[in-house]
């Protein structure tokens, strides 16, 4: 096995202003090459900090990647805490120096004398071109461990990675392959109970996440194949299918609008939203059958599209009635085969107070949910909830299928 750390490096991702999306990448690349992955670390821009921190990967990791901080500025600190951790001294490469400078000639300017520092190599570190940055990477071999230097914006270190940096590493000779299950209407908890003694298990694994669109369960095997994880993998899977359907959607890279889009089996879909502010529609955008959509919490157009006054006065806009009427309405006026309505409240006292409908040929069916949270997470959760639901009526077997 390989084991890897990663420590991504920047005052700004540890404040969160920047969000760690590399990371989250290359936690993705390891894992898909069957490279394990312990542990990931954020700090700032301090010398001693992460010198401390490689030394520490080293002693406990075979490959320790570092990214950020390749920059030529002072508190771009990288180069200087790898050279400081191995007890090396960094010089200027002259092969490098004369591509950075012929970079800047090349675009009319003359180099500033800061970005010098992007030149320093140490005598255990390989330069890694970058072709998009200013910014080279470092391949440093040490005592049968790797350590990783890559740059921080994600279009370089991404490109580096496939190109500069795979190339290099003694990758596992194993595979490791996974599904991941999409479920709706289920919290985690009620998941974890369902698959009761199987999230124990290490090779193959079980293991579930809270998302957006509900829970997501995760089931992968490693092997020396592909082939082999495979053979491992699938009796579990089966499992899990099998105690999960009632609830899944989907799996792996599939989306609920497209799991609806797919339910609607050719049918066209109208979307009547107030108070979502467009979070439906947008799910949606990319459906085939999406139709049309209005968006608008105005009380004399909402009437024009199917809203009673009756209903308006007696239980509001934000109510299973009135969420039926405008799903009907998104049928009429819209010119839909389905209607599908949701009417949310982000604020006042019915804050997170969401229903949503929807109407077809065969029948209608409501849902309501209340959900604490910001305007946006409301309106988020509003959409989610909209899409379930017409999702599980439409499905084969659904109340409107």
């Amino acid at each position: 096995m390989l084991l890897a750390e990663i420590i991504s490096v920047g005052t700004e991702l540890l404040f969160g202003e920047i969000v760690d999306s590399n990371a989250a990448f290359l936690a993705r690349e390891l894992g898909a090459r069957g490279v394990i992955l312990h542990r990931k670390t954020v700090l700032g821009d301090n010398l001693g900090r992460v010198s401390e921190a490689i030394e520490l990967a080293l002693s406990r990791a075979d490959l320790v990647i570092l990214g950020g901080g390749l920059g030529p500025t002072d508190d771009d600190l990288t180069r200087e805490s790898i050279a400081d951790a191995l007890g090396e001294t960094p010089a200027e490469d002259p092969e490098l120096l004369a591509w950075l400078e012929g970079l800047y000639a090349a675009r009319g300017r003359a180099m500033p004398g800061v970005n010098r520092k992007q030149t320093w190599l140490i005598p255990s570190a390989e330069a890694l071109p970058n072709p998009v940055g200013t910014a080279p990477g470092w391949f440093v071999r040490t005592g049968g461990k790797f350590v990783v230097a890559l740059p921080g914006p994600p279009r370089e270190m991404q490109r580096m990675w496939r190109e500069q940096v795979l190339p290099r590493l003694p990758l596992p000779d194993h595979a490791l392959v996974s599904t991941t299950i999409h479920t709706q209407g289920i919290g985690e908890s009620n998941v974890a109970e369902l698959l009761t003694g199987l999230t124990q298990n290490a090779n193959p694994s079980v293991a579930t996440y809270a998302r957006k669109t509900g829970v997501d369960v995760r089931v992968a095997a490693s092997a020396a194949t592909e082939a082999g994880a495979r053979e491992l993998l699938a009796p579990l899977l089966d499992t899990v299918r099998a105690h999960l359907s009632r609830w899944t959607w989907g799996e792996d890279s599939q989306t609920l609008a497209g799991a609806l889009d797919a339910a609607l089996s050719g049918r066209s879909l109208g979307v009547i939203e107030a108070g979502s502010a467009g979070g439906l529609s947008t799910l949606l955008a990319d459906a085939a059958g999406f139709l049309d959509a209005a968006v608008t919490q105005d009380h004399a157009r909402l009437i024009t599209l199917g809203l009673t006054p009756v209903t308006l006065r007696d239980a509001g806009l934000v109510s299973e009635e009135a969420a039926l009427e405008l799903a009907a309405g998104a049928r009429e006026h819209l010119g839909a085969d389905v209607g599908l309505a949701v009417v949310v409240s982000v604020e006042g006292e019915n804050a997170g107070q969401v229903y949503a409908a929807i109407h077809g040929e065969k029948g209608h069916k409501a849902a309501g949910v209340n959900w604490p949270g910001d305007a946006a997470q409301i309106r988020e959760r509003a959409a989610v909830t909209a899409l379930a639901l017409a999702y599980r009526a439409l499905r084969a077997g659904g109340e409107l299928a």
